[in-house]
């Protein structure tokens, strides 16, 4: 005798289950969006970038056990990367690789120097201060050298004089690394004539669900929109 068919409400209910578990392994394992709510790392991302890292690069971690599987790559100067903010884990941080373990990082007058050697700014990177800060006063400008400890990551933003990086809080523990930044998905451009969500009054989300409606075209920044992170 042939197999009983299965009922058509548990067929979707499995399928449903099953996509379910499948996005749920992507996102935690392979592939996330993410969205890049600061300037730190103008002009190479802007506010409003939406973009997708690779997970599973650096070595992914399997969802609810926890464990982590082995890296393909470990991390390179010159590579944007997605972690956890040391200070407030439940945040997420994007920056550039400046240094690995064992090299060494120094600042000298807003220029990068690593093991000694110049280290030129990213093509999109910028400085939007022209004082020096002097060293002792604070890191931004002058800093170092310092020995990158094993098990670590020097990291930095784009926008030199308008990041808080390595320079303030520290290396980057490589455990917190979530990802490898890949490509910018969709790109939406602020607007400060936009009307305003507030929790405290949901009815707020008509207005400004219209006027991202009509605005649409404007707002998106179509030709940031498929650019790979370099």
């Amino acid at each position: 005798m042939g197999r009983k068919k299965k009922p058509i409400f548990q067929e979707y209910l499995e399928s449903i289950i099953i996509a379910v578990l499948l996005a749920f392994v992507i996102k935690t394992s392979i592939v996330e969006a993410y969205k890049i709510p600061t300037g730190s790392m103008e002009d190479s991302l802007l506010v409003g970038d939406f973009l997708l890292a690779n997970k599973f690069i650096y070595g992914a971690r399997l969802p609810l056990i926890g464990v982590k599987l082995p890296a393909l790559a470990q991390p390179r100067p010159g590579q944007v990367i997605i972690f956890k903010y040391p200070l407030d884990r439940k945040t997420n941080y994007i920056k550039r690789v400046i240094a690995t373990e064992g090299q060494v990082v120094e600042i000298k007058d807003k220029k990068v120097y690593v093991d000694g050697r110049l280290v030129p700014d990213p093509p999109h990177s910028k400085h939007t201060d022209p004082r020096e800060i002097p060293r002792g006063v604070n890191n931004r400008d002058n800093f170092g050298p310092v020995k990158v400890p094993k098990g670590y990551i020097f990291v930095m933003g784009d926008n030199r004089d308008n990041s808080f990086d390595s320079r303030f809080w520290g290396f980057l523990d490589k455990d917190l690394i979530r990802g490898k930044a890949m490509i910018i998905h969709f790109s939406w451009r602020p607007d400060p004539n936009a009307p305003k969500f507030s929790w405290d009054n949901p009815l707020t989300a008509v207005p400004l669900f219209f006027y991202n409606l009509i605005h649409f075209p404007w707002r998106v920044r179509w030709k940031r929109i498929g650019h790979l992170v370099r």
